[in-house]
């Protein structure tokens, strides 16, 4: 079963500092300045945070799943994901380890116990 808009947004919403923009056609989800969270416009991909020396071994590993940002995003901590390949427990996971990426350690263990 794959997700959809609502089903991330249904899981970002409630995070802490967590806050929702539109911007440039794209669902996004920011902590402060730092965009965290994106959808692609079509609603078909995912890009979220993520330590930039593990991406390429994630890709690597399931390349039907997960791919590298666009050439002029890769300078960030960034990847992206097909949404139609998630089930709902598996985009909560990635959408809570984004979202802990950006924010301190302090604030990511109120989703420990709850998450």
């Amino acid at each position: 079963m794959s997700v959809t808009i609502d089903d991330v947004r249904e899981v970002a919403q409630g995070l802490p500092r967590s806050s929702e923009v539109l911007a440039s056609d794209r669902l996004r989800f920011r902590v402060g300045r730092v965009v965290w969270l994106a959808v692609s416009p079509d609603e078909t991909r995912m890009g979220f945070a993520f330590p930039r020396e593990e991406r390429e071994v994630l890709v690597a590993s399931e390349p039907g799943v997960f791919l590298l940002p666009r050439a002029s995003d890769l300078r960030f901590h960034w990847v992206e994901v097909r949404l139609g390949a998630l089930d709902p427990r598996r985009m909560r996971e990635i959408v809570l380890d984004a979202w802990r990426f950006v924010v301190p350690s302090a604030v990511a263990g109120v989703t420990e116990h709850t998450g």
